[in-house]
């Protein structure tokens, strides 16, 4: 355990003590990892230093599409080229096709990169950063089912493209619930892929299927999407639109933010109504229920954070136990893998 400055850390640190406000609310618990939004907020309540854990506490093995440091050189390029971007002038965007071409490229780089679990996680809402994982999820998706070569390209490239109206929106739209929307706000709001649309649809340079992302990826095979209701959504579209799905509502975007394990069982339950059903079976097959650090309630009471996936069983992960079923503290802690055990289960995840 150590002591460190707020302005020092860089998220994913481990509180080793509870933070707690002047009239003794616990703001964040012992063993809360620290996410990027949760600095900002201690940063802005003028909380200057927490205790966290030794990196060594506890060894997780973390999968992801895209290191940390690349997919931030990916969203910087991304950020910079939609921000440039003025209606009138949408040929500048054609240099996106490049940093597809780049996301895809780090994904296939991977040994194996069909046969993990990974680990995605909830976060706050930036345009910029969804646009990436967006194009990493459904560049997977599409990879898994053997899609073509060049349908996969337009994929990555539609995904980054995919909310280009949202530059146009003059409603606020992060982490909110679209029913909490006045009827103009909504109406508004469900305008963004036209929006889009327009912009490009008149660009040599992007292919028809990539303006078609841009178009229907809020569409939905029973017509209940927008902005047209359509019915015949072509598949590559329909890829786009389940992960476009999952990664908004787990980071708030037009919705309000929910855990992983409430994102997978959405798109469980509207498979092959709202969404193409072996598009999503391909997806939640290397999607981890809960994320490596999620700190989980398992059905006898004992408490523990998940430090590895199991190949074969998503939602069926290996936990390190930080309490017992009755309450009290495991100080080594010891692990539990849900695969070997047919009895437990995990009951809930805590914030």
């Amino acid at each position: 355990m150590k002591l460190c400055r707020v302005s020092e850390l860089k998220g994913g640190e481990i509180l080793a003590k509870p933070i707690i406000t002047n009239d003794y609310k616990v703001l964040l618990s012992e063993e809360t990892i620290l996410k990027r939004d949760y600095i900002e907020k201690l940063n802005e309540l003028e909380i200057t230093e927490v205790y966290i854990k030794d990196k060594d506490h506890v060894h997780m093995q973390e999968v992801v599409l895209l290191k940390s440091e690349v997919e931030e050189s990916f969203k910087e390029k991304v950020k910079e080229v939609l921000e440039r971007h003025t209606y009138n002038n949408s040929g500048e965007l054609a240099e996106l096709q490049d940093t597809a071409e780049g996301i895809i490229s780090n994904i296939l780089e991977e040994d194996e990169v069909v046969e993990k679990i990974y680990d995605i996680k909830e976060r706050s809402a930036d345009i910029y950063e969804h646009s990436i994982s967006l194009c990493s999820l459904a560049t997977l998706t599409a990879l898994k089912m053997g899609r073509d070569q060049n349908e996969v390209h337009d994929i990555g490239v539609g995904s980054l493209l995919h909310d280009l109206g949202l530059r146009y929106l003059t409603i606020d739209y992060v982490d909110k619930d679209p029913e909490s929307f006045s009827k103009l706000e909504i109406m508004e709001y469900f305008k963004h892929p036209v929006y889009g649309y327009s912009a490009v649809k008149d660009e040599g340079w992007l292919s028809p299927l990539a303006k078609n992302i841009i178009l229907y990826h809020h569409e939905r095979l029973d017509g209940s999407g927008y902005p047209l209701r359509a019915k015949d959504i072509p598949y590559a579209v329909g890829i786009v639109s389940l992960c476009d799905t999952f990664d908004e509502m787990i980071c708030g975007i037009g919705c309000k933010r929910v855990k992983v394990h409430e994102a997978v069982e959405y798109l469980k339950t509207f498979k092959g109504f709202k969404f193409y059903a072996d598009a999503v079976d391909a997806f939640l097959d290397f999607t981890a229920v809960y994320p490596v650090g999620s700190t989980v309630i398992l059905s006898d009471g004992s408490q523990g954070k998940v430090v590895r996936q199991n190949r074969e069983f998503p939602d069926r992960p290996v936990i390190l136990l930080s309490k017992d079923s009755n309450g009290n503290l495991i100080p080594r802690g010891r692990e539990v893998d849900l695969i070997k055990v047919n009895d437990i289960f995990i009951e809930k995840e805590l914030i």
